[in-house]
């Protein structure tokens, strides 16, 4: 429900990680068994965050254009795959040296629920890949409404959601 939200404008942060235990083989973009997630952040405001079949730039470019509105300030580090986000917006890359950003600009907010999420989703030590979704939809939910008391949220969100409109969200091929 996170990502049906408006689409986000203002100070954006963007960057992509993958969530899968410890594997044996390739590291990195390449593992077997991983999830990739891409994620976006408004400054000092509300994430989403969603499963990209590929690291690429035709995945990443349709999750912004769905999610973001043309004009707005966007923040990423150096992958090519954010070259044209000048087209949409003005755009701000990190560069980072030994893993620290170099300058003032940062993209601290999208690390940090990254680390969130993935502290939050460890206990579970697996989701079925069908499901990992709902998951990454609740973290999210928790994280945008952190500093609220959830059950009256959820009261009001179960209240208003029939099961129809669920039913295409709940389980997902792939």
């Amino acid at each position: 429900m996170e990502n049906l939200r408006e689409p986000f404008d203002g100070a954006l942060e963007f960057d992509e990680t993958t969530f899968g235990g410890a594997r044996k083989g390739k590291r990195g973009w390449g593992a077997a068994g991983k999830v990739i997630v891409f994620g976006i952040i408004k400054r000092n405001g509300r994430v989403k965050a969603m499963p990209i079949p590929a690291h690429d730039r035709k995945s990443i470019m349709e999750k912004i254009d769905a999610h973001t509105r043309e004009g707005a300030l966007y923040y990423t580090d150096e992958w090519q795959a954010y070259a044209t986000l000048k087209l949409r917006g003005e755009h701000v890359m990190i560069r980072k040296e030994k893993g620290r950003p170099v300058g003032r600009g940062h993209i601290n907010g999208i690390e940090g629920f990254w680390s969130y999420a993935k502290n939050w989703l460890y206990p579970y030590r697996g989701v079925p890949r069908q499901y990992f979704h709902l998951y990454l939809g609740e973290v999210c939910y928790r994280y945008n409404h952190r500093d609220e008391d959830l059950k009256p949220l959820l009261l009001r969100l179960l209240r208003s959601t029939t099961i129809q409109q669920l039913k295409p969200t709940l389980v997902r091929k792939g």
